[in-house]
């Protein structure tokens, strides 16, 4: 068995991260979840939070993910992100302007459609100041 995943990290713009890892924690639908080589088939939703990757014994990039699909093979851990961005990248100031704006927004909504987008955005911005406060 082979010492290293293959881990690849893709957005709709761009493939982030290709590389072989020792371990990639992701955050799963239903919990965060390790892979490590070997791991077992497996396919799952990814929700706004905090990949990790780990290389030589210690984390060696934090990305924050705003939710996707994740499949898992022995050899490969692939996530298709809906947006991602390095932990240390992310700006405070921005994303607060981002939360003020959408909680307006929610305050005026007309339609369950759009208070349904607009909670959906509200909670990737909120992931993603919670992210930024761990930045270290």
């Amino acid at each position: 068995m082979a010492d290293k995943v293959e881990f690849e990290l893709v957005s709709p713009e761009r493939l982030i991260l290709s590389q072989a890892v020792d371990m990639v924690v992701v955050p799963g639908a239903e919990g965060d979840f390790g892979v490590l080589p070997g791991h077992a088939l497996f396919l799952s939703a990814v929700r706004p939070g905090i990949i990790a990757v780990h290389n030589e014994g210690a984390v060696r990039e934090r990305i924050f993910v705003g939710g996707g699909f994740a499949e898992v093979t022995p050899e490969r851990c692939t996530v298709l992100a809906d947006d991602a961005v390095p932990v240390s990248e992310i700006d405070l100031v921005v994303v607060e302007g981002r939360l003020r704006d959408l909680r307006q927004d929610l305050a005026d909504a007309k339609t369950d459609a759009e208070r349904a987008i607009l909670v959906k955005r509200l909670q990737i911005a909120e992931a993603m100041l919670a992210a930024a406060g761990t930045a270290s």
